[in-house]
Formats: C-alpha cells, structure tokens, sequence
C-alpha cells in the first residue's frame, strides 16, 4: 500500500482529509511536513505502519480528538504536548492571550494564570512578554505534570504551583487571567467532549461557580490598576460583566473572538 492509497481508504471509511494526512504525518514522525507528503505520495507505506493507521483512524471516527492522536497542539504558534489529562487548548482562547498582551502593564508585570491546564496561556504571556514573571496554578497534580513539561520543552520560565483558584495565593498581581471551566452541567454540548477532563469543562448548573469564585477573590489579590481577564461561554458575557461590576472592578467590558463571539471579560482594580 503507497502513503496515497492509504489516504484514500482513510477517507473512503469516512475520514477527513485533513486529519487523514496529518495523522500519517504523525506515524511517520513528519508531523508539519504536508508539503513532504505530497511529494511521496506513492511511497510505501510498512505493514506495520498502515495496521497503525488504521487504528488511529479508528479511533478518530469514534470521536477522539486529534490532539490526542498525535499529542500536540498548537497555540499561539507554540507547539504544546496534550493527552487526556488537560483540556485541548481552544484557538477561542488566543483572544484572551492578546487582550493581556494589549494592556498597558508594567514591563515586569506579576502575572498568574489560574486554572493553567496545559499551561498554553501562562506559556504564551512569558513567550510574548519575557520580562513578566509568570506564575501558573492548577488544582490538577496531573495538569501540572504537563505544563511543567511543556514550559521545560519551551525553555520558559513559569513558576507552576498547586492550588485551587487563589484560595491561598495572596498576590498583589498586576494580571489575573483564566480560563475556567464555564460549561453549564447539563449542557448539550459535553456530548462532544467525552474525551476531555470533565474537571476542566463544567462548573455547576449555570456553569458560572468558578467564574463567581475567581471575580470574587481577585480584588484583594490584585495590585492598584491591575486587570483581571477571563474566558468564558459564548453566551456569558453579560453575567460575567455583572460579576466583575459586583466585585468593585471598573471598566468592565467584553471582547469578541474570531467568530464575533463575545468570548472574554475583564475589569480594573481602581
């Protein structure tokens, strides 16, 4: 069988193209060389390498996400490594990386990311930003296991730590940002994300407990004129503009993501 007849049977039992070819790539440790893998097309593939392909396409027709196939994600333009102990890093959330980086904030500006999972947020801010000093937290002893290996495989420098929001965190921080679980329990939308930490997705009936939490505890962890940006549902933004108005922070105001979805909320500490 060439690289080109097994791309064929992949999509005649119903793949994408797409996720054919890169779950290919992926088996034969070409991951971002599409351009390779047109110009070997007729190349054989082993049989060991096409009894491979085909369960990893078997697996990605029952539903597993593709970041979990081949463990990596893009975010950002950093390639991170992803399994199932951390929620996939969603392009949605590159919106509340460059709403932090547009603030006007200190050159060495204390930052922590809460929530951290893979660490694609708090890894993003450092690589824009080096001079920052990152801190990353995450209740998941697991989630931590990746995000530290992702920072060592990066080079970047975050300080990651246990801990569950900023219950004992006290700060001052100049930027508080997350990416909570937001998704109501209940919600039609988990039928598609079986594969992912439910820990990481919802947060009680409405899906705005750890949002609640989080604009609750930020102000006394937040420095004179320090933000506090947060992602949240596609139809939150105004509960969570009212959450961020109860705990005192001016300013508040939402931003779309590339969908014109009103994705972040943030406010001001005066």
């Amino acid at each position: 069988m060439t690289l080109a007849q097994a791309l064929q049977w992949a999509e005649q039992a119903g793949l994408p193209a797409l996720d054919a070819r890169l779950l290919l790539l992926h088996l034969l440790g070409r991951p971002h060389d599409r351009a390779w893998l047109y110009a070997h097309d007729d190349q054989a593939l082993p049989a060991d390498r096409a009894s491979a392909f085909e369960a990893l396409c078997e697996r990605r027709r029952s539903g597993e996400p593709l970041a979990y196939l081949t463990g990596e994600k893009e975010f950002f333009g950093l390639p991170l490594r992803v399994d199932r102990r951390v929620l996939i890093p969603r392009p949605d959330t590159e919106t509340l990386v460059q709403w932090a980086l547009d603030l006007s904030l200190p050159s060495a500006a204390r930052v922590i990311d809460l929530g951290t999972g893979s660490g694609a947020i708090a890894l993003a801010l450092k690589h824009q930003r080096p001079a920052w000093q990152v801190s990353a937290l995450d209740a998941s002893a697991d989630a931590l296991q990746v995000a530290r290996a992702n920072g060592q495989a990066l080079g970047l420098a975050v300080h990651w730590q246990a801990g569950h929001w900023l219950a004992h965190t006290p700060g001052p921080f100049d930027l508080i940002v997350s990416n909570p679980p937001y998704i109501a329990l209940g919600d039609a939308h988990l039928a598609a994300l079986t594969h992912e930490p439910p820990s990481a997705l919802t947060a009680g009936v409405q899906g705005l407990d750890d949002l609640r939490t989080i604009c609750a505890q930020a102000p006394s962890r937040l420095a004179g004129g320090g933000w506090l940006v947060l992602e949240h549902g596609y139809d939150q933004a105004q509960a969570v503009r009212e959450l961020l108005q109860q705990a005192g922070l001016r300013q508040v105001q939402s931003r779309r993501d590339l969908a014109g979805i009103e994705r972040c909320s943030a406010g001001q500490q005066p």
